[in-house]
């Protein structure tokens, strides 16, 4: 008779917690098998843990355990028997007997069976795929279709590009599906690369025109599409104020793949500035020529030759005594002039 769990024990370090976790390991099981694999985890490691129970029932609890989940995992596609295979060796020798002793008219061979007709499911994503083909009857197995052959985890970020199906040796039909992260292109063949576009020669295209080039290549989102300045100490207009700014260099350069993850960058300058030199294609930390050292370029500075004004402050920098202009005179007030190179 079993005893009482002690005052004060957590729920599932009890008894019925514990056997409760062993029966889950096989129903999980047959809802995927990876939720199978995770529970089988979760029991042994409640059946083991802080139980007082005697070392073989623990351990006729964790047989159990894996025996039950491995009885419903379904069938691998496309797996043959060593029996099948010998059977198979059996009636090639037999065949070949056969073929020795005179015979007036010889077997002709049994055609191979061919495999089952399956809807096409190629372009669905993975998990309404697997969804609609476990309700048409098959049973389903998956795998990365490009020659990184990663795990599949969230079948919902994944489409499909290829589908085989087939027959286990006890006549199940199966279909296989080769799948890749949903956004990606398709591999010419099962298993192959991962045919990305490339960077293209965007050097002195507008803006606007190398914006949409990007964006056409069909991977790169609009938000991991960023401008920047190809002068140092140059600053871009407000958005929509630059779309006939010139791109002196891309990030990543021309050739590049562009994949999922790619983050791209394009250097832009004021057509009338041109291109840091001497590398036109590759941008720079170059500056712009600024006379005054005020950190506004000559270009965009309409006072080129004064330091106490610039496009910002046009009438001088703000005096930090009475917040009016006329900083360096009457008083003595100090600038203000917050997260600038005068303070």
């Amino acid at each position: 008779m079993p005893h009482p769990p002690a005052p004060g024990t957590r729920w599932w370090l009890t008894t019925p917690a514990r056997a409760g976790s062993v029966l889950a390991v096989p129903l999980l099981g047959l809802l995927d098998q990876y939720a199978g694999f995770l529970a089988l985890i979760a029991a042994i490691t409640l059946v083991w843990k802080d139980n007082p129970a005697q070392k073989g029932v623990k351990v006729a609890a964790t047989i159990g355990a894996m025996a039950l989940l491995g009885a419903v995992l379904p069938d691998p596609p496309g797996d043959r028997p060593a029996a099948t295979v010998a059977q198979a060796d059996a009636k090639g020798a037999q065949g070949d007997r056969t073929a020795a002793s005179p015979s007036p008219s010889p077997a002709a061979p049994r055609p191979p069976e061919r495999p089952p007709a399956a809807p096409d499911y190629r372009g669905l994503r993975l998990d309404e795929a697997r969804e609609k083909a476990e309700a048409a009857g098959f049973g389903v197995d998956e795998h990365d279709a490009s020659d990184e052959d990663k795990s599949i985890m969230m079948r919902l970020n994944w489409t499909v590009c290829f589908q085989k199906t087939g027959r286990t040796h006890a006549g199940t039909e199966t279909i296989d599906f080769g799948a890749v992260k949903t956004g990606a292109p398709c591999p010419a063949v099962d298993g192959g690369a991962i045919p990305w576009p490339t960077m293209p020669d965007l050097v002195w295209k507008t803006w606007k025109t190398a914006q949409k080039e990007v964006l056409d290549l069909g991977v790169v989102p609009d938000h991991h599409l960023r401008a920047d300045t190809a002068y140092g100490n140059d600053r871009l207009p407000d958005e929509g104020e630059y779309d006939d700014w010139r791109v002196c260099a891309t990030d990543p350069a021309q050739g590049a793949d562009v994949t999922l993850d790619t983050w791209v960058t394009l250097e832009l300058t004021d057509p009338d500035n041109g291109c840091p030199e001497p590398d036109r294609g590759h941008g720079g930390q170059a500056d712009l020529p600024d006379r005054d050292d005020d950190g506004d370029p000559d270009y965009r500075d309409p006072f080129p030759g004064d330091r106490d004004r610039d496009s910002t402050f046009p009438n001088g920098f703000p005096d930090g005594s009475d917040g009016s202009g006329g900083g360096s005179s009457g008083g003595g007030g100090d600038w203000n002039c917050p997260r600038t190179r005068w303070c």
